[in-house]
Parts: C-alpha cells; sequence; structure tokens
C-alpha cells in the first residue's frame, strides 16, 4: 500500500490524447500503466489461486464433493481482481503528493495517466463487480459493500494519518485487515448463496490470509541499503535490515500455524506442512542470506519469495485438496 502522483492537469497534452486516431497510443498508455503498476502477468496467477482456495475451502468445509460451482468461482474471481486493482489505484490517490514529491518516475507524476482516469477505471470496476455479484446473488452485494468501505476509510488513512505513519506496524495491522474482508467475500460467492454461515474452520483460513497479507507487504518493502530511496519508508529502513527480517519470517510462521489449522479440518495436514515447512525453511535461508550479502538488488529475492510462498499457500490448501479428493 504505498503509491500516487500527479492532477490531470500535470500531465502532458501528447500523454493524454484521446482521438480516434490516437486509440493505440491510448491503449499503449494503459499496457504501461499496467505493466508498472498492475502486472497482470503477476497478479492473475496469484489472485486466481486466493479466490479458487476461498470458495474451495467454504465448498470443502462444508462436506461437499466434486467442484465448486463454475458461477461461485468466476464471481470470486472477477471480484477478487478489481478489489486488488482498487486498492491500488486507491494508492495512486493516497499517496499522491509523496509520489509526486520523491517517485516522480512513476506513471501518474509522469503523465502517463491522470487520476481522473484512474477514477473512472475504479468506477468502471465497481459497476463491474456489481454486475457480477448481482448476476450471482443479489446478497453478494453486501460483501462488496464492506469491502468498499473499507477502502474508503483506508484511503483516508482513517482520518489519522500522521498517527499512523508514525507507528507503522499498527499503519501495516489496520491497512492489512481488508485482506479477511476480501477473503469473505469470495468466500460467500459459496457459504451466502446456500443461505448458510461461514464454515468454522473459515476463521483460520482468514487469518491465515491476514497474517499472509502482512509478510507480503513486509517482503516487497525490504532492501539493500544502496536500494532505499529519499522519501520511501521501507520497512528495511525503519525498523532495520535484521528486524524487517525478523519480522517477515514471524509473519510466514503466523501464516504457516493457521494454515496447518485449516488443513487439519479437510484431512490435508502432512502435504501442507511439508510443503509449507520446505518453503519456510527457504524462507529462512533466503533471509539469513540477505543480512549477510546486501548487495544491491538482493532484496527482490525476498520480495520473490514472499510471492512464491503466497501462490503455494493457497494452492496447497484449495487446489491440492480437491484434486486429491477426485482422484481417491
Amino acid at each position: 500500500m504505498l503509491d500516487q502522483t500527479a492532477t490531470s492537469t500535470d500531465s502532458p497534452p501528447n500523454a493524454r490524447a484521446q482521438t480516434p486516431g490516437r486509440s493505440g497510443a491510448w491503449m499503449m498508455r494503459w499496457w504501461i500503466y499496467q505493466k508498472e503498476r498492475f502486472p497482470l502477468a503477476a497478479y492473475i496467477p496469484l489472485i486466481g489461486a486466493f479466490s479458487f482456495c476461498a470458495v474451495s475451502l467454504s465448498w470443502m468445509l462444508r462436506g461437499q464433493a466434486g467442484l465448486p460451482p463454475t458461477g461461485a468461482l468466476i464471481v470470486a474471481f472477477i471480484g477478487c481482481l478489481l478489489f486488488f486493482l482498487q486498492l491500488r489505484i486507491a494508492d495512486e490517490f493516497k499517496d499522491f503528493d509523496e509520489d509526486a514529491r520523491y517517485r516522480p518516475y512513476r506513471p501518474v507524476p509522469r503523465g502517463l495517466v491522470t487520476l481522473r482516469e484512474l477514477g473512472v477505471l475504479f468506477v468502471i470496476a465497481a459497476l463491474v463487480q456489481a454486475a457480477a455479484v448481482l448476476f450471482l446473488a443479489p446478497v453478494l452485494i453486501l460483501g462488496l459493500l464492506v469491502v468498499w468501505v473499507y477502502l474508503a476509510l483506508m484511503t483516508k488513512e482513517f482520518f489519522v494519518r500522521s498517527w499512523l505513519e508514525a507507528r507503522p506496524l499498527i499503519y501495516l495491522v489496520t491497512h492489512m485487515a481488508i485482506m479477511p474482508l476480501v477473503d469473505l467475500f469470495a468466500t460467500s460467492t459459496d457459504w451466502l448463496i446456500v443461505q448458510t454461515g461461514p464454515a468454522t474452520g473459515l476463521a483460520w483460513f482468514l487469518a491465515a490470509s491476514f497474517f499472509n497479507g502482512m509478510s507480503l507487504d513486509i517482503g516487497r518493502k525490504i532492501r539493500s541499503p544502496m536500494d532505499e530511496e529519499q522519501g520511501v519508508n521501507t520497512y528495511s529502513h525503519v525498523w532495520g535490515r535484521t528486524r524487517a527480517i525478523v519480522a517477515w519470517l514471524v509473519f510466514l510462521l503466523l501464516t504457516f500455524g493457521c494454515a496447518l489449522f485449516v488443513a487439519d479440518q479437510i484431512d490435508f495436514f502432512w502435504p501442507v506442512a511439508g510443503s509449507l515447512g520446505a518453503c519456510f525453511l527457504m524462507c529462512v535461508l533466503a533471509g539469513i542470506w540477505f543480512l549477510r550479502h546486501p548487495k544491491k538488488g538482493h532484496g527482490k529475492v525476498i520480495e520473490l519469495l514472499g510471492s512464491l510462498w503466497t501462490l503455494l499457500l493457497y494452492l496447497i490448501l484449495g487446489a491440492a485438496p480437491l484434486i486429491y479428493r477426485s482422484l481417491s
């Protein structure tokens, strides 16, 4: 959660031109934006695993056999993908002044796209989400509203921005709290449609997603000394590299623990324990390596491992047990 940039009046005319003869240039601008700020090649697999896992776990915890309904899987994926896009757009607005001052190379400050255009994109995404849930089950609109309200509060930094920014851990907790809400929406495409409450074991899954979000955010903001930027409050800068790595590993471990409770509920304890345990050990070794060799670009290894951990977490809790059950 940290991004933003310039107003529409700051963009050079050629960056905003959208005349019919320049439709190709218009599409190219958005292609560049997504590549830099919301890379679909990376987000689609992660969010696909995330949403599939959420629906599948709810399905399995309710004792259902086979695959979850296709409609639920599609709506959960669309909703989650667009939630994460809206989070990115909200960051662009929230961090506008900071990005314009310290990170003028980003798309909005340099005039590639404008805040107004991003605002329109946010509304379009919301309309698509609403249309999807209304098509599947109108009651799901409640989940959308909950996430949207919390996202609006996040964008305003809960009206205590200075207080939060002075307390990085509390800032992280308040912003990552949106993860369980997104998860709750995704799972509700299963349990709410059949008018039941969420299964008991889902609480552990929501907790796992919360802690995983914490570890993912910390991991992507750990850098070597030579990669730190002025005005960018990375965790390695604010806490120091050692404390940042320790915090990253602690939240990975908490995620691991919650995942084991979930796995026990679906009789998939040992596969989850073995796969996540091996990945956690890899992360520990990478953390030690990073602390001993903090060279330029080495922080990217921590970020990459965080993404790998996330993908594995959701695949081993969602897709893997479903495949195992179908083959048994």
